[in-house]
Order: C-alpha cells, then structure tokens, then sequence
C-alpha cells in the first residue's frame, strides 16, 4: 500500500502540469483557435512565477505571477491572430521562442533554488479522502485545483451559456455572429484563459515540482499538452484521465526501479515522446472531434 500511495503521489504530480497546460489549451481550441506557443507560455509562468516568489517569500503570489504574466503574452498572441488574422501556426511558433527568450531575460538574475520556507500546503480534511486524497490534496493545493478545474469544465461544457458561446465560436463563427455570439471576444478571452493555465503550469514547474528555476525546464510539456488534448478528443473528462496516463509514462523510470524491472531507462523515458508522436499520427489521418473551424483565419 505504501509502494502504490508514492507512485500514486508521483503520477499525480506528473501530471499535473501537463492537466492545467492541456485544460487551458482546450478551452482555447474549442473556441477555434490554435496556439502553438504552449512550451514558451510556460516558461514564461516558470521564470517569472519563481522570480516573484523569491523576492517577496509568497508561494500564492508567485503562481498569481506566472498565470497573470503568460496571460499577458498569449493576449498579444489572440490580438495578433484573431484581431489581426495572422497565421495562427507560424504565431504559435514564434511565441516559443518569444517566451523561451523572454523567460531567460527574466530569470537571469534569479537564485537557483527556492529560499527556505516557501511553501504551498495540502488541504488537511481532503488529504483524508480514500485513496486519491493524499495524491491531490495532501502535496498541494494546485493538484486538487487541476482536477476540479477540469470536472468543473465537463459539468457546464454543453450546459451553460459560455460553454455554448464557445462551441459556437470554435464550429460555426459565421452563425454564432449572426445570433449575437461576440465571437472575437469569446476567442480573445479563451486565448487569456489557456496563457494563464499554461503560466500557472509553468510555475507550478518552477514553485512546487521542482522547485527552482532552469532554462528550458519544461523539457517538451508544452507540446505534450498539446498531443493530450487531440488524445483526449477535445473533451474534459478524457483530458483528465489522458493527463493522469501521460503522468504514469512521464513517471515510467521511477516505476520500473521500485517494482525490480530491469528495463532501459532511456526507454522508459522516451514513452511520453513516442507516445506524443502516435497521437499526433492519428491527428493527421482523423481529426475526431476538432472544432471545425480550428485555425481557420475569421472572418474569411
């Protein structure tokens, strides 16, 4: 039991970023519009999320940082490719880079490891929970967070106002505008959505995982998100459990030393990138369940 609660604890922790990054990412391409820049948008919650939270000792106020400083970037981007109709592919690419460079700037300066008593705790009658509490709530609160964000999602994905807004904006934009859909607007918001979840991945990275801060410490999350919202068919609940899977193989390594397996460890650490390349695979031969008008310049 004890050997199961740890992997448990690590697949939690694995696939934690990679639940936030995706379940922002999903928003944003359910209202149609493709963002590339994922890995850039992370680094950048990284570096500046532990730069605040080392000057001023506030774990909260560092992941506030890091989801409100890649918000701000991934604006520029919806500004740039929905108000400005620039390609949203070669946009996406380019803010990679733009973030990677911007989160070197910022995170020259900044001390290697967290400073001493920077903490973000569990929440005590959660972690009581059976089974999974401890593996949510009894590290952090921002695991907890990842799932109910994601639950909270399926629950008015179909149901509400805004999730309908969405669907509209991301299928058929030309008849969302005629009913009175702002469409710019709800893809404009849903850009700033998935750029602070993908910040607030990014300083989960740096604040908690971790926690310290290096460059390129994302090590390829960000498309890894990406390939798990074609995985989980652009809905919430199999994006949770594609997260959690993505996790395990991230954490595959460590599995195999505690259970005696003698096998390769590069191997083993390849499985999150083979299998990325596989759902990608099946992107190009099927795109099941993508927004229809996913990347598509409006008004054409």
């Amino acid at each position: 039991m004890v050997l199961e609660s740890a992997l448990l604890d690590a697949t939690a922790r694995s696939a934690t970023p990679l639940l936030l990054a995706g379940a922002g990412e999903l928003v944003c391409e359910r209202a149609g519009v493709l963002n590339l820049g994922l890995e850039g948008l992370m680094l950048m919650g990284a570096a500046s999320g532990f730069v605040v939270a080392s000057a001023s000792g506030s774990m909260a106020l560092g992941l506030a940082t890091a989801a409100g400083a890649a918000a701000g970037l991934a604006l520029l981007y919806g500004l740039l490719t929905i108000h400005a109709a620039l390609n949203q592919v070669a946009c996406g690419l380019g803010f990679v880079m733009l973030g990677a460079g911007l989160a070197t700037v910022i995170g020259r300066d900044a001390p290697g490891q967290l400073p001493a008593g920077v903490s973000l705790g569990g929440i005590p009658w959660l972690e009581r929970l059976p089974g999974v509490g401890h593996a949510l709530f009894g590290q952090d609160v921002i695991a907890g967070f990842a799932v109910a964000l994601v639950l909270i999602m399926a629950l008015f994905w179909r149901s509400s106002k805004l999730g309908l807004w969405l669907h509209a904006a991301g299928d058929a934009p030309d008849a969302a505008r005629a009913m009175g859909v702002p469409v710019r607007l709800v893809r404009l918001m849903a850009v700033a959505f998935g750029g602070a979840m993908s910040g607030l991945s990014g300083g989960y990275l740096s604040l908690i995982y971790t926690p310290m801060w290096q460059e390129g410490m994302t090590a390829n999350r960000g498309w890894i998100a990406l390939a798990l919202v074609v995985f989980a068919g652009w809905r919430p609940v199999p994006l949770l459990l594609g997260a959690y899977l993505f996790g395990a193989l991230g954490k595959a390594k460590e599995f195999a030393q505690a259970l005696g397996l003698a096998i390769s460890p590069y191997a083993l650490d390849a499985l999150p990138y083979l299998a990325t390349i596989a759902v990608l695979a099946m992107l190009s031969r099927n795109r099941f369940g993508a927004p229809r008008a996913l990347a598509r310049p409006w008004p054409s």
